[in-house]
């Protein structure tokens, strides 16, 4: 099939029943594009729009094998088959070279896991989670109405509304990859709830955003998480690229500096808000909408009386800055120490783990971090009950160690602290590039 057949509809292709991937590799164009899943050959062109994962989930795997992310993002293969089957235009010609024994142990892994249901939630667990939360928003309300003011209620209040906030953050991730209840819509119902009703956030603007990351973990221009260069550069290709360019006007060679004084406390109280809010409104997002309204105005008749409309909304701001510092050194102590570079199309699990690393496991680290301590385990098994996730490390370890791929797994300090080293090393490599080439 010719470059010149590019962009036409699958009823216009060619009517062969098997393509080769040299064919389905010319179809990843922004409004041509193909994905192969399970050997099937699918044309997603005009689907990527009405994709509930965000089109750019899709078009990150444009022209290539996306079997892997498809079952680990879909826990009701039934469901999701039913919109497959109208965009198979065919399969892919058989290929006489076997697959490469990591795909094959890794989709044996995936095998083990479904058979010992280890992706079958623990609704106790959840339950009590969710319990703590709500117990502790109204705690929090309770303490400022029945002491007043003062500067210890209130700093007791702040204090417990933090943990309110950042426990909401890491219950509405287990919702968003729909690790909570076997029905999808149960988990997006309680998911639109959770970080809207609780957190005045946007489920929709989270599942756009948070998708990509998985489908493409720290690669160039398709992990949103990484999109940081105006301010902050990371890995060593980016320092490089953008350093011979003259692009960018931070002084990056300082970034591990200013690092603590732009990222931890301005990403939530002022970039996300902007991000959020922008996000649904562009895309009419109703019902996120609603849940901000809902959000905001539950603020305002609790804490109103007690502080006033400005000081219940200044209250609100000072507990998401100090939430903001909380989430930005969880999420990030397993990804930015970790490499980050353009595509080259590695299988599931080596560009998994080669963008994540573990932190050690203890009561504690297990609750501080909604079990992201074990990043590893989550991005090749999204849709697993964080619950379950010590229970598959033993077997990922000897995946790893039997194919010769790293396995980190480092204390909660350092891998702090290996934020700020990373930063640092990103920034040298950027100094030396722009002034020595």
């Amino acid at each position: 099939m010719g470059k010149g057949q590019q962009g036409q509809s699958s009823a216009q292709v060619s009517k062969k029943s098997t393509y080769t991937w040299d064919e389905v590799k010319e179809h990843s164009s922004k409004t041509d594009k193909w994905v192969v899943i399970e050997n099937g050959v699918y044309d997603v062109s005009k689907w990527v729009t009405r994709h509930p994962g965000g089109f750019k989930v899709l078009s990150h795997y444009a022209g290539e094998d996306a079997t892997d992310a498809f079952v680990a993002f879909h826990p009701d293969k039934e469901l999701v088959t039913k919109y497959l089957k109208p965009l198979c235009i065919g399969s892919l010609e058989k290929d006489n070279k076997p697959k490469s024994s990591i795909v094959t142990d890794m989709r044996d892994l995936r095998s083990k896991v479904e058979q010992l249901n280890l992706l079958k939630p623990n609704l106790w667990f959840y339950a009590a989670h969710l319990g703590h939360i709500l117990a502790l928003d109204v705690l929090g309300w309770f303490v400022m109405w029945y002491f007043g003011t003062g500067w210890l209620p209130y700093l007791t209040s702040a204090f417990l509304l933090l943990v309110v906030q950042g426990q909401s953050g890491w219950f509405q991730h287990d919702l968003g990859h729909l690790s909570v209840f076997k029905k999808s819509s149960w988990n997006h119902a309680l998911h639109g709830f959770i970080l809207g009703g609780m957190k005045g956030s946007s489920a929709h603007w989270w599942n756009y955003r948070h998708f990509q990351h998985h489908a493409k973990p720290n690669i160039i221009m398709k992990d949103p998480d990484i999109r940081m260069e105006y301010i902050f550069m990371l890995g060593e290709q980016q320092p490089v690229q953008w350093a011979k360019k003259k692009k960018g006007f931070m002084p990056y060679d300082h970034q591990q500096s200013y690092f603590f004084f732009i990222l931890p406390p301005l990403l939530l109280p002022l970039y996300f808000h902007y991000e959020y809010t922008s996000h649904i409104l562009r895309k009419k997002v109703w019902i996120d909408v609603f849940w901000m309204v809902f959000f905001f105005t539950k603020l305002f008749v609790t804490f109103g009386p007690l502080l006033g409309v400005s000081g219940a909304f200044f209250f609100y701001l000072f507990v998401r800055f100090m939430e903001s510092h909380w989430f930005v050194w969880v999420t990030q102590m397993n990804h930015i120490p970790m490499k980050i570079d353009y595509d080259d199309k590695k299988e599931w699990l080596p560009m998994q783990l080669q963008a994540t690393c573990n932190v050690d496991p203890s009561f504690f680290n297990d609750w501080f971090t909604g079990h992201l301590n074990y990043q590893i385990e989550h991005h090749l098994f999204p849709t697993m009950p964080r619950h379950n996730f010590h229970k598959i490390v033993p077997d990922v370890k000897a995946l790893c160690k039997k194919h010769g791929l790293p396995y980190q797994t480092k204390t909660l300090f350092c891998a702090f602290a290996d934020i700020v080293r990373s930063l640092k090393r990103s920034g040298e490599i950027w100094h030396d590039a722009y002034y020595h080439t």
